[in-house]
């Protein structure tokens, strides 16, 4: 978006009271239109990433900020212009931090969300990122609880990378077209995640994130995942239900959707539930190839503009600002796990037995999470924890 020149007033001196009225005019400082701006000094930057930011006109403290990340040969202008980011931002008062990356440290511009040393937290890209809402929760006076992150592609992987590393710092995020964390530790095994399913059960994608900040017990963002049914770049639906998979088994519940929904255009959404509060989103958009869903028109459910990975379709960046709680509302309220329900101990034949765990294949899981138990015999024994309505998570040694 090309900044609006500033506007130049004059008036005409017909009277000594107009023309001193004119002279104020003209000594004010012309109006600025809010622009996307480059950030440098934000932190010790160990990603090497730059940082812009995006703030409307007479934007106060206490706004929520959105992180949006671009997808590979894309920058932040780009993603700026055609996302539809800027109109939510403008209509409903908050900040867009657009970090972006460089061939120097990608040859095709990618976030490195495959890289251990850029996807673990503390290190690399994702400590830069981090370090830019520091930077706008210091500087702007960005609510540090509504702080969202969004992206498409690798973008969108590494919006799973932010969710995974600090869900201490981010309420929600959206994974667009993206790859669920920890798929990969280099650049084979990324190559291996876009293309084709992972054997892993929701208890292992959930453990990934899980190991991803040790000792870290919730609240835990909220996430919403979508994907085009003709996307062939990033592998469907295994990526989304990974991701789904991953997500669902963190909140502590089933991957069987609590509720589902039409769109306009035909997408499909499924909503995962905890606590009566919906925690994780999967969209499926209809005949779209692999992009960000965008729908430009002047409605207020309508965004952005079409171009190479900008596909017409849906507005996505609605439905996330809402799902976000941007819209003018009251955001929802952070939402814990399920409050601690009694725990069992007993060996695993007798858990299946009382209805607690399953068992597939000679193998023994735990109901809701789907956790790994091992065996099913009379000599593996473990301890079951409720956390919700026929949900289980293993809680050995901790009750």
């Amino acid at each position: 978006m090309r900044p609006t020149p500033p506007i130049r007033l004059a008036v005409a001196a017909v009277a000594a009271l107009a023309a001193t009225l004119a002279a104020a005019l003209l000594a004010a400082p012309p109006a600025q239109a809010a622009t996307l701006t480059q950030v440098t000094g934000f932190g010790a930057n160990p990603g090497a990433l730059q940082m812009y930011s995006y703030r409307p006109d007479g934007l106060g403290t206490g706004a929520p900020l959105v992180v949006a990340l671009h997808g590979c040969t894309q920058s932040a202008s780009d993603y700026h212009t055609h996302a539809g980011w800027q109109k939510y931002a403008d209509l409903w008062r908050f900040t867009v931090v657009y970090p972006q990356t460089t061939s120097a440290n990608n040859a095709n511009s990618c976030f490195n969300w495959f890289a251990t040393a850029d996807s673990s937290r503390g290190q690399g890209e994702a400590l830069s990122i981090k370090q830019m809402v520091d930077y706008a929760v210091t500087t702007y006076g960005a609510d540090r609880t509504r702080v969202y992150v969004t992206g498409l592609s690798a973008g969108g992987a590494m919006s799973a990378v932010m969710l995974a590393t600090y869900p201490d710092v981010f309420a929600a995020g959206s994974i667009v077209a993206g790859i669920p964390y920890r798929c990969a530790t280099d650049l084979p095994s990324g190559l291996t995640c876009q293309n084709s399913a992972q054997a892993r059960t929701p208890a292992q994608w959930g453990d990934l994130v899980r190991a991803a900040d040790p000792g870290y017990g919730g609240p835990w963002p909220r996430v919403a995942i979508w994907y085009g049914t003709s996307d062939t770049t990033v592998s469907q639906p295994a990526n989304p239900n990974e991701s789904r998979d991953q997500w669902t088994n963190v909140w502590g519940i089933g991957q069987s959707a609590s509720s589902t929904a039409t769109l306009s255009g035909g997408t499909t959404l499924a909503n995962y539930d905890a606590a009566g509060t919906t925690v994780v989103r999967l969209y499926t958009v209809p005949g779209i190839a692999h992009g960000t869903p965008v729908n430009p028109g002047a409605g207020t459910d309508q965004c952005g503009t079409t171009g190479t990975y900008y596909l017409a379709s849906i507005c996505e960046a609605y439905h996330d600002a809402v799902f976000f709680g941007l819209s003018g509302g009251t955001p929802p309220p952070p939402t814990s796990p399920p409050p601690t329900g009694a725990c069992f101990t007993t060996d695993n034949y007798h858990q299946v037995a009382a209805g607690r765990a399953h068992q597939s294949l000679g193998q023994v899981y735990a109901n809701g999470s789907n956790q790994a138990m091992g065996l099913w015999n009379v000599f593996v024994t473990h301890t079951l924890r409720q956390t919700g309505t026929n949900v289980y998570v293993l809680a050995d040694g901790q009750c």
